[in-house]
C-alpha cells in the first residue's frame, strides 16, 4: 500500500526509546503547548451535508439542551461563516474544510470532472488500483490520490511521526477520505444495498478492524431499516412548511412524500439499505460507529493528540429529495440534535470533559425549491443544462464550420478541444469570449468568464474572485457560466446546491472544547480558515497549501 511505504520512510526518523512511546492514562487531563493554548487529546470534526447556517437558528426551539444548542451557547460560534469559492459541492466542501484552502489549490474542482488527458468524466476519490476491503466489487476502490496538498489531519501525523490516529467515518466516501487524507489509519463509509456495512480500501488497510467487523456482523444498521415518522407530533413542526406539497419527490413505490414512510415495503423499490441513506437513520448509523471508534481505536487515551473526522451525510440526500423548507427535513435535524447530543455524552465519558476539541460545520448549503420560491411570489426557476452541448455546438458550427469545438460541458463549464482549435487556427481567446457572449445572452444566466480572465487577472471581491478561487488551471474548463439567483439545474421537486450565492456558501462554523475560547463573532469567516484554527491550537504546521487564517479570536484572550 502507498500509504505504509510512506509511513515506513517516515517512521525511520522516529527515535525508538520509550519517552515516545503512547501512554494509555484515560484520566490525564490535556496539557498547553508553548503557545498557551490548551491542548486536546482529541480533535473531532464534524461536517453536516448540506447544511445551512439558519437550520441552527431556524429550529432552535425544538432542539434539546445537550446537542446543537450545547455547541453554540457553550462554543465559538462564527455566523457569518462562508465558502469563499464555487462549485459549492460535498467533495471540494470537504476538501476546503480539511486543507484551509480553495478547488484552485487542492484540486478537488467538484464531485465528478471531466478529464481533458483522459476524456472522460471522473469521480473525485476513486482509484482504479486499489481493492475493496469489506467487501466485493468497486464500493472499496477508492483513495485521497486526487487531493493535491496535505490535509490539517496528515500535518498532525507527520507532527507526531504517526503516532496520532486519524479516523474517517462517513456514509459517503468522499465524505471520509478527503478529511482523513493521504495519511491517515483509516477511512470508512457505509455500503447499502444488500449488505448495510462500513467498507474501506486497501489504500488504508488490508483488512477491516475487529471492532468495525463487529458493528457490520451485529446486524444494527439492517435493524434501522423500520418506520420513518415525525419524532414529535407533526402539527407541532411550525418551522417547517405541510407535509403535503407539490415540492417533493416521493420515494420509489410511495404515491406522496408524506409520512409515515415504512421503509422495509419501500426498500426493495429503493435500493434496499440503500434507502437507509436517505433517512435520518444513515446519521445513526454514521453515530454508531462513530463512537465505536473512540473504544476500537482507543481514541483520546494518552498524551498525543488523535483526531476524528465524521460526516453526517444523510441530511444532504433528505434535502436532495425533500428540500429545504419539507416537514422531512426539519425531522431529520431533530433527531440529528439528538444523536450529537448522544455522541457529545460518549465523549464526555470516554475522552473526558475538557480533554476534546469538536468543530462542527458544512460542506455547502442548499436553495429552496425554486418552485416553491416561485409559488410564493419570488424571482426563480430552472435552467436546462442537458441540451445546452448541443445548443453551443449549434452555435459555433454556424460560425466556425466545426462543431467538435466543443468537448464537454459539465459543472457549469464549457471544454473546449485544443486540438480542433489548433488545427482550424482559431485564437483561444477569441473563441472563450465568443462562447462567453452566446451564453451570457440566455435567459438565466447572470454572469460568464473565461479561461483567459482566470489565468490573467486577479479578483478580489465579488463573484469573480469565488470563481478564481475554485478554478483549477490544469482540471478547470474554458468558459465558466453562472446562474441567477435561486435558477438550478434540477428536477422541480427537491433542492440542490453549487452556485455563488449566500444561500450554497453560508454554512455553520463552530468550535467547541479545550483551548476554545465561548463566544460569538459577525466578521467574515471563512470555510479556508478551518484548518489552520486547528493547527494554531495543536501547535502543528498548516496545511501545505493552506490560504486561510486561523480565528484568533476563537483561541486566544483578548
Amino acid at each position: 500500500m502507498k500509504r505504509q511505504s510512506v509511513l515506513l520512510v517516515l517512521l525511520t526518523l522516529v527515535i525508538g526509546c520509550s519517552t515516545l512511546s503512547r501512554k494509555r492514562d484515560a484520566n490525564q487531563v490535556s496539557s498547553t503547548s508553548s503557545t498557551g493554548i490548551q491542548q486536546p487529546k482529541l480533535v473531532v470534526g464534524i461536517v453536516v451535508d448540506q447544511m445551512r447556517y439558519d437550520y441552527l437558528t431556524k429550529f432552535y426551539d425544538y432542539y434539546g439542551d445537550d446537542g446543537f444548542k450545547r455547541l453554540m451557547n457553550n462554543g465559538f460560534n462564527a455566523v457569518n461563516h462562508h465558502f469563499n469559492y464555487v462549485p459549492t459541492y460535498t467533495a471540494p466542501g470537504h476538501a476546503s474544510i480539511y486543507t484551509g484552502t480553495t478547488p484552485a489549490n487542492h484540486g478537488i474542482i467538484g464531485n465528478n470532472w471531466y478529464d481533458k488527458v483522459a476524456k472522460q468524466s471522473i469521480y473525485n476519490v476513486y482509484d482504479n488500483n486499489r481493492v475493496s476491503i469489506g467487501t466485493n466489487g468497486e464500493d472499496g476502490k477508492m483513495s485521497p490520490e486526487r487531493l493535491l496538498t496535505s490535509t490539517v489531519t496528515d500535518e498532525l501525523k507527520l507532527h507526531t511521526q504517526d503516532r496520532a490516529k486519524v479516523i474517517g467515518i462517513s456514509i459517503k466516501d468522499r465524505g471520509a477520505i478527503l478529511p482523513a487524507g493521504h495519511l491517515a489509519d483509516a477511512a470508512f463509509w457505509f455500503k447499502g444495498k444488500d449488505e448495510a456495512r462500513f467498507i474501506t480500501s486497501n489504500f488504508y488497510k488490508e483488512e477491516l478492524p475487529q471492532w468495525v467487523a463487529d458493528y457490520n456482523d451485529s446486524g444494527k444498521a439492517k435493524s434501522y431499516l423500520t418506520e420513518w415518522n415525525t419524532l414529535y407530533p407533526i402539527e407541532t413542526y411550525k418551522a417547517s412548511g405541510t407535509d403535503l406539497n407539490n415540492y417533493e419527490k416521493p420515494p420509489r413505490g410511495k404515491e406522496k412524500a408524506v409520512f409515515p414512510y415504512d421503509l422495509k415495503e419501500l426498500a426493495a423499490e429503493n435500493g434496499n439499505y440503500d434507502l437507509l441513506k436517505a433517512t435520518p437513520f444513515g446519521n445513526t448509523v454514521v453515530a454508531d460507529l462513530a463512537i465505536a471508534a473512540l473504544e476500537g481505536e482507543q481514541l483520546g487515551k494518552d498524551d498525543v493528540t488523535d483526531f476524528l473526522a465524521v460526516s453526517f451525510s444523510s441530511t444532504d440526500y433528505i434535502g436532495h429529495q425533500y428540500g429545504v423548507n419539507s416537514v422531512e427535513v426539519m425531522d431529520t435535524y431533530l433527531r440529528l440534535d439528538l444523536e450529537i447530543a448522544r455522541f457529545l455524552k460518549e465523549l464526555d465519558d470516554k475522552v473526558g470533559v475538557g480533554n476534546y476539541t469538536l468543530f462542527l460545520t458544512a460542506d455547502h448549503g442548499a436553495v429552496h425549491v425554486p418552485a416553491y420560491l416561485h409559488d410564493e411570489g419570488l424571482q426563480a426557476g430552472y435552467f436546462d443544462s442537458r441540451t445546452l452541448r448541443e445548443k453551443l455546438k449549434d452555435h459555433v458550427k454556424k460560425e466556425f464550420g466545426n462543431d467538435a469545438i466543443i468537448e464537454n460541458v459539465s459543472n457549469e463549464q464549457v471544454f473546449l478541444n485544443y486540438k480542433v482549435l489548433n488545427d482550424i487556427n482559431i485564437d483561444h481567446k477569441y473563441i472563450q469570449r465568443y462562447i462567453a457572449d452566446y451564453l451570457l445572452g440566455l435567459d438565466n444566466v447572470q454572469k460568464v468568464f473565461t479561461r483567459y480572465e482566470m489565468t490573467q487577472g486577479s479578483f478580489t471581491e465579488g463573484t469573480a474572485a469565488l470563481i478564481q478561487k475554485g478554478f483549477h488551471q490544469k482540471r478547470s474548463g474554458d468558459v465558466m457560466y453562472v446562474l441567477d439567483n435561486a435558477v438550478i439545474s434540477y428536477s422541480k421537486t427537491g433542492s440542490t446546491h453549487g452556485s455563488a450565492h449566500a444561500y450554497d456558501t453560508h454554512v455553520p462554523c463552530i468550535f467547541y472544547g479545550a483551548g476554545i475560547n465561548a463566544g460569538r463573532t459577525a466578521r467574515p469567516i471563512f470555510i479556508t480558515d478551518i484548518a489552520p484554527t486547528v493547527s494554531t491550537l495543536l501547535g502543528i504546521a498548516f496545511p501545505n497549501g493552506c490560504t486561510g487564517t486561523p480565528i484568533n479570536e476563537a483561541l486566544f484572550e483578548k
